[in-house]
């Protein structure tokens, strides 16, 4: 009789355990999977996920991408054909206190910054203006390995699969804002760990 409670108490354990989500972000050179940050930047990965789940993403391009570094996207203003405010749109998908409650434009995200995450290759990091406290919808994924932005900006995840696009992506030719010539657009979603791992064993 014991040996029947201990394991149905394990089975509503398990029943009971958060899946692992992952971001899927899609371009035309392929998927990137990110996984996150959940414990170390809690409400910059809550901000991304319930962007992505009302479509926030879909649309918009990696509007700066700098060989070397890192590309850049999320600006919702990216989504239209003027290129002049890619790069100042975005703000964060619920309030976290900072800005004004009835102007969701103005929500942004407080820092989450951490002493023992790095920016490498492939960190999933955001952006942000001069103030620690201004992290919006903008992100950006690293190419090389710029330390000196440790400690200074909210690192809330990385790729896991798919590192190669980066390198695509980070090549195409851009302007002198290094706005690429030829939108790379992106949709995003959100989908549990395991079902990327099956699409993968299915692919071998």
């Amino acid at each position: 009789m014991k040996k029947w409670i201990f394991l149905i108490i394990g089975v509503m354990i398990m029943s009971c355990e958060k899946e692992i989500e992952v971001g899927v972000i899609s371009t035309q050179f392929g998927d990137m999977i990110v996984e996150f940050y959940e414990e170390s930047a809690p409400k910059h990965v809550e901000s991304f996920k319930l962007h992505t789940q009302n479509g926030y993403f879909d649309s918009t391009t990696f509007h700066r991408v700098i060989p070397g570094f890192m590309i850049q996207g999320g600006d919702p203003n990216s989504k239209d054909d003027d290129r002049s405010n890619d790069g100042i749109g975005g703000n964060a998908a619920k309030y976290f206190g900072i800005g004004q409650e009835d102007h969701s434009e103005t929500w942004m995200i407080p820092a989450e910054f951490s002493d023992s995450l790095s920016h490498l290759r492939g960190t999933l990091s955001m952006a942000r203006s001069s103030d620690p406290n201004s992290a919006g919808s903008q992100f950006f994924i690293c190419v090389g390995e710029p330390s000196w932005l440790d400690g200074q900006y909210t690192i809330f995840g990385k790729v896991i699969q798919g590192v190669d696009i980066i390198d695509r992506i980070v090549s195409v030719p851009r302007d002198r804002r290094d706005n690429p010539f030829e939108k790379v657009e992106m949709t995003v979603k959100i989908v549990p760990k395991s079902d990327v791992v099956k699409k993968v064993e299915s692919q071998k």
